[in-house]
C-alpha cells in the first residue's frame, strides 16, 4: 500500500493535465516552453547548488553515463535493423533511455531504503538532470524538425536551452561556496517547486490527445520492454565492478528500472520528436512499473 501512495500524486497531477484538455482546450505549447526555458534552468540550478559535491557524484556518474551510452548503441542498433528515420530513433531514445528517477525514484528509494538510501538518490537525481538536459535536448531536437535541417541544429539547441547554463551556475557557486540571501533563494525555490508538476501536467495534457488508433503498438513494446526489463539487467552487470555497498548497488539497479521521465515529453513537445509516441511510452511505463517493480525489489531486497 505504500508503494501505491507513491504514485498517487504522480497520477493526481497527470490528471489535472488531462482535464485540462479535455474540457478547457489548453494549448500546450506555450506552458511547455515556459517550464523549458523559464522554470527549468532554476530547478537545474537549485538541485546542483544545493548538493554536496564528492567521490559519489564520480562513480555514480559513471554508472549513468554508461548505462546512457549502452542504451542509445541498443536504440541505434535496433533503429538499423528496423529502418527507422531520424525521428522515429530520436523519440525510440527519448521513450527508452530517460528514466524517471526524480518525482517517481527517490520518493521509492527513500520508502524502500530510508534516509541513508534517499542520499544516494538524490545525487542520482541531480546526475540524470544534467544528462537529459544536455543529451536528452540533443535528441529531441535531432528528432524535430529542426534536426532534419542542418546538423549542428541539435547542438545549437542544446546551447540555446538555459537548463544547463543554471546547473553550471549552480555548481560553480556550490564549489566556490558562494551563499545566496534568503529572499533571493525563496524566489528560486518558488519557481523549482513549481516546475516539475507543471512538467507534469504538461504530460498530462498531451496523453489526453492521444488516441488509440494512433498508437505505435511495435515502437511502444520495444520502449517498453527495455526501459522496464533490459535496463535493470544492464544495469547489474554494471554494477558488478563497482567498489560500492551493495545497498548502494540495489539503488543503481532499482534506479535503472524507473518507468520514463516525463520530462522527455516536454522535450519532444518542445521540439516536434513524436510527443504522442513519447508521453504513451510514458503512461505505459509508469502503469507497468506498479507490476515489475514490485517484482524486482524482492529480488534485491
Amino acid at each position: 500500500m505504500e508503494f501505491i501512495g507513491v504514485l498517487i500524486p504522480i497520477f493526481s497531477i497527470f490528471a489535472i493535465g488531462y482535464i485540462g484538455i479535455k474540457f478547457l482546450r489548453i494549448d500546450i505549447k506555450p506552458i511547455s516552453t515556459v517550464t523549458l526555458y523559464l522554470m527549468s534552468p532554476f530547478l537545474a540550478f537549485r538541485t546542483f547548488y544545493q548538493n554536496n559535491l564528492n567521490m559519489d557524484y564520480v562513480y555514480l556518474g559513471g554508472f549513468l553515463l554508461v548505462l546512457c551510452i549502452i542504451s542509445l548503441l541498443f536504440a541505434y542498433i535496433v533503429g538499423y535493423f528496423r529502418k527507422w528515420d531520424e525521428s522515429a530513433k530520436s523519440s525510440f531514445i527519448l521513450a527508452s533511455v530517460f528514466m524517471n528517477n526524480g518525482n517517481y525514484g527517490a520518493p521509492l528509494v527513500l520508502l524502500v531504503f530510508g534516509e541513508e538510501g534517499f542520499h544516494y538518490a538524490i545525487i542520482l537525481m541531480v546526475l540524470q538532470t544534467l544528462i537529459m538536459c544536455t543529451i536528452g535536448i540533443y535528441f529531441a531536437a535531432k528528432g524535430g524538425s529542426s534536426g532534419q535541417q542542418v546538423r549542428i541544429s541539435p547542438l545549437k539547441d542544446v546551447i540555446r536551452v538555459p537548463i544547463v547554463y543554471g546547473a553550471v551556475l549552480g555548481i560553480i557557486l556550490n564549489l566556490l561556496g558562494i551563499k545566496i540571501g534568503g529572499q533571493m533563494m525563496t524566489a528560486v525555490d518558488m519557481v523549482s517547486d513549481a516546475t516539475i508538476p507543471t512538467i507534469m501536467i504538461v504530460l498530462g495534457m498531451q496523453l489526453a490527445k492521444i488516441k488509440l488508433s494512433d498508437l505505435e503498438f511495435g515502437r511502444v513494446s520495444l520502449a517498453v520492454v527495455f526501459r522496464l526489463l533490459l535496463a535493470p539487467i544492464i544495469a547489474y552487470f554494471l554494477t558488478l565492478p563497482l567498489p560500492l555497498d551493495e545497498m548502494v548497488k540495489d539503488i543503481l539497479i532499482l534506479t535503472a528500472a524507473m518507468p520514463t521521465a516525463a520530462n522527455t515529453t516536454m522535450y519532444a513537445l518542445q521540439f516536434g520528436s513524436r510527443p504522442g509516441y513519447v508521453s504513451s511510452v510514458t503512461l505505459i511505463t509508469t502503469i507497468l512499473s506498479i507490476v515489475t517493480l514490485p517484482i524486482l525489489l524482492i529480488l534485491l531486497v
